[in-house]
């Protein structure tokens, strides 16, 4: 009796899976199990906050409720299991009477720690181990260039795939499982269980009413949401014109949670936009979107060349003279949404109200930590991964090389700075009538539209009148905003 044991890891769907097709195909019967590390809920080793948040971790646990409900409907089940997944596996592999164990293949250090230590315990017990790329839109192995030529630049890197390179069918989704019998499926734990506390548990229980994103993890929501961004709404069609945006649902895509945590393929996407331009239309927009997986992609094998270096202080350029503050008053006022600049203030506490915040405010919010507040990007980068829902390591930590200046940014400026986001032109670009501050800002509502970017302004008589008094309702600013004033628009 052939048997394989199916790691699913952050492939959390049955559409274009193939790992899990490829078990089926070799498999008298497949054992699909996931495993939750209590490791990834622990506190961050010096600033204290969960290195997952309760927002990541109820969307995960969805996920997995939502693959085991489609593995039920097809004859079989997903095994869970608390603990570490290389002791856990190996055990089970070895009670099942396995022959192989098969998962999704990872490029970050914790992850493919994970897989050296599986491969260790199974080597003894003659089981083999085999991993399979399917997390970006290309293949790895169709790459015109070795990892270790990787272009620097991204526009190269697109260039020559977009060239050069086929992208690969998706695979079809499985009909049936034969599942191996007699194993206990085993129990998804709480987010209590897993050691959040009552007001984390509220958070996901009383969703904030300002937030404007229904996200709810699992695959059949990911598809459900392709669907409608494509088909029902044709919302991709203007994607370009409207990917800025701040407020509401339908500004931009949303795909990127469900692609973190592999509830959605990438190429499922891409064979749905081309589906879509052929049968209805192809313009900039559609592209756009591909353009934007083509990002993801290139920060994925950047994470495969340098390895652990995304996640030092001195980054891709391992430049160690680069120094950062470490004033951890300050980074809690950053964290906290309380600088006294209602831009950063806005986006740090729709993020930590809901779990998501939009590209344009994690651009100017890292800017402000790095380049105004000169702390410490690592902490900004560690804090996004708790809070962020659709919190992806290659893309987070490369996003944050580049805003610190230790990436491969060829738009950094020519004195090697990091590049520098002015942040009232860009509020007042984007959230230009202050809808979006006074969103999240609600001590703000009643101060004029031209006047609430640049609140700290207001005279005692005008915080009298506008119902805000500054240092008391709304914080002072910690950097004084009139610099922007004079400073280059960007």
């Amino acid at each position: 009796m052939n048997r394989i044991l199916y790691w699913f890891r952050n492939d959390l769907r049955l559409h274009d899976n193939e790992g899990f097709v490829r078990a089926l195909e070799v498999a008298d019967e497949v054992l699909p199990i996931f495993v939750f590390d209590p490791r990834w809920f622990a506190g961050h080793s010096q600033l204290g906050f969960h290195r997952m948040s309760a927002f990541r971790a109820n969307f995960l646990l969805e996920s997995v409720a939502d693959l085991r409900q489609s593995l039920r409907s097809r004859g079989a089940d997903l095994i869970v299991r608390v603990g570490k997944p290389a002791d856990v596996l190996s055990e089970l592999a070895k009670e099942m009477g396995a022959t192989a164990v098969y998962a999704s293949k990872e490029v970050t250090q914790e992850e493919t720690t994970q897989e050296t230590r599986l491969s260790t315990k199974l080597k003894p017990l003659n089981i083999d181990f085999e991993l399979f790329w399917m997390s970006t839109l290309y293949h790895v192995r169709d790459l015109p260039f070795t990892i270790s030529q990787l272009p620097d630049v991204f526009s190269k890197f697109r260039q020559q795939l977009e060239k050069q390179v086929t992208i690969r069918s998706a695979f079809a989704t499985p009909t049936r499982v034969d599942l191996v019998p007699a194993i206990d499926p085993g129990e998804i734990p709480s987010l209590s269980t897993l050691g959040f506390n009552d007001a984390d548990v509220k958070l996901i229980s009383e969703p904030d009413a300002r937030g404007a994103v229904p996200f709810k993890g699992g695959e059949t929501v990911a598809l459900a949401r392709l669907n409608r961004y494509l088909w029902q709404t044709d919302l991709i069609a203007t994607y370009k014109e409207t990917r800025n945006g701040l407020l509401g649902d339908d500004y931009s895509s949303k795909f990127s949670a469900w692609l973190a945590n592999g509830c959605l393929s990438p190429r499922q996407v891409f064979k749905e936009i081309r589906r879509y331009e052929s049968d209805r239309v192809r313009n900039d927009s559609t592209y756009w979107l591909i353009f934007e997986l083509l990002w993801r992609d290139f920060f994925r094998f950047v994470a495969l060349k340098f390895g652990s270096r995304i996640f030092k202080r001195s980054g891709i350029k391992h430049d160690l003279h680069k120094t950062f503050g470490r004033d951890e008053g300050l980074f809690r006022k950053w964290t906290e949404g309380q600088t006294g600049i209602p831009f950063i203030d806005a986006n740090m506490r729709e993020m930590n109200a809901t779990g998501f915040m939009s590209n344009r405010g994690r651009q100017n919010v890292a800017s402000f930590l790095v380049s105004d507040l000169g702390l410490d990007w690592t902490w900004g980068a560690a804090y996004f991964e708790s809070k962020l829902i659709d919190y992806d390591p290659c893309s987070n930590w490369g996003n944050w090389n580049y805003v610190a200046g230790v990436g491969n940014d060829p738009r950094q400026f020519s004195n090697g700075q990091p590049r520098y986001f002015n942040i009232l032109s860009q509020a007042l670009r984007y959230d230009e009538r202050g809808d979006y501050v006074k969103h999240w800002l609600p001590e703000l509502a009643k101060v004029p539209n031209d006047q609430v970017h640049l609140v700290s302004n207001l005279t005692a008589q005008q915080q009298e009148q506008y119902g805000v008094v500054l240092g008391q309702d709304y914080p002072l600013p910690v950097v004084d905003p009139n610099k922007w004033v004079i400073a280059p628009q960007l």
